[in-house]
């Protein structure tokens, strides 16, 4: 069997990007938080996600318990699994799953910050750290809803760039997250208010749209002074750029998308 590690500090999108990078080097399974996924569907184990606090969720993640890890060893002999990717915090996790299982020595040492971009790290810490949301890669409904007290939501359909399904994500907000920064969809408004009240070339503007459910995303629509004595796609792209700066100054990201519709000149 060839053993893959993927590792990187918690909450930096390795379940996010698990699908993908093991479908792009061709790997069979993958073992994240202490589930054994196959084909993008979960077939053996229990997550470590369902645990009560940190300790056991991690005591969980490392199949420290002896009929966790016999249920994944079983079910990776039936499967006749030759190749599988290990997830975890550091190369120390991955290789201690590794001798849990008697697999072997792993092969490849692979790391999050070499295959996601940075944007796309601070978006997955904003996440988890802000909201206290945790992705799992399995598909929703195999999510046990009962183990969660609070937050669990559908997550994102993965394909791949052929258009291929290689699967989904559940959306999950674990008992033993206790450190969640609730901020307010008005103080998200404001900023952005501030940033438009500002703009000596807005004649009138209209915030159409403010999704703050995730990383913020909004929709804006202008009216600009007369006359328009300038390039208007430059401007708008400053515009997007102001407020995204804004936004990381005060909230530590970056909107995911800025829409900004002109709707006329007066």
């Amino acid at each position: 069997m060839k053993i893959y590690s993927l590792s990187g500090p918690s909450g930096t999108g390795k379940s996010t990007s698990a699908l993908q990078f093991a479908y792009d080097n061709e790997i069979e399974a993958i073992i994240d938080d202490g589930i054994l996924i196959i084909n993008g569907e979960k077939v053996a184990g229990t997550s470590a996600k369902f645990e009560k606090n940190t300790l056991k969720a991690v005591r969980r993640a490392i199949l420290d318990d002896d009929i966790h890890k016999a249920e994944i060893v079983q079910a990776i002999m039936s499967h006749e699994v030759n190749s599988i990717l290990l997830i975890g915090t550091s190369d120390k996790m991955t290789k201690r799953i590794a001798s849990r299982l008697q697999l072997g020595e792993i092969d490849e040492f692979h790391y999050v910050h070499n295959i996601r971009t940075e944007k796309e790290i601070r978006i997955a810490k904003y996440v988890r750290e802000i909201q206290g949301k945790h992705v799992m890669p399995v598909p929703y409904r195999q999510v046990e809803q009962n183990f969660f007290k609070r937050l669990i939501q559908r997550g994102k359909e993965i394909f791949s760039s052929s258009q291929v399904k290689l699967g989904e994500t559940t959306i999950v907000q674990p008992d033993f997250h206790q450190n969640s920064v609730y901020i307010s969809r008005t103080v998200f408004t404001d900023v952005l208010d501030h940033v438009l009240v500002r703009q000596e070339r807005l004649a009138k503007f209209e915030i159409a749209q403010i999704h703050t459910d995730g990383v913020p995303q909004m929709t804006i629509g202008v009216y600009l002074k007369s006359p328009v004595s300038y390039v208007v796609p430059s401007y708008i792209y400053e515009l997007q750029k102001e407020i995204a700066e804004e936004f990381s100054l005060h909230f530590g990201i970056e909107p995911e998308t800025i829409h900004v519709q002109i709707k006329g000149v007066k």
